[in-house]
């Protein structure tokens, strides 16, 4: 089996077009705020004005994730009247372009 290994080639590269082609995909992007579990019986007491408090600081960073991956770090900003996040450290951009291809 080693033996096979050693022989496989690694993928062709895309194409010119196939790169363009890749590059207009859209992928979700997702701000983590923060996360903790609940007991089921909590989750069916929620309702209209409940709160759910999370053990974060209010200025911890925030994750950006893409695929589910955490790729960067940021800060809340407001833009305009909407929510935004200014980046404040971001993995290396090949490994996570590679690590959106493997499962989680």
């Amino acid at each position: 089996m080693a033996v096979l290994q050693a022989f496989r080639q690694a993928p062709p590269a895309p194409s010119q077009s196939e790169l363009q082609r890749i590059l207009r995909l859209e992928v979700p992007v997702i701000v983590k705020l923060a996360e903790r579990k609940l007991a089921m019986s909590e989750v069916l007491r929620l309702g209209t004005g409940s709160i759910i408090e999370f053990f974060k600081p209010s200025d911890e960073p925030l994750e950006l994730l893409i695929n589910n991956k955490p790729i960067a770090l940021g800060e809340a900003v407001k833009v305009g009247e909407n929510f935004g996040l200014r980046i404040t450290q971001i993995g290396d951009v090949k490994s996570v372009i590679r690590s959106m291809g493997q499962s989680s």
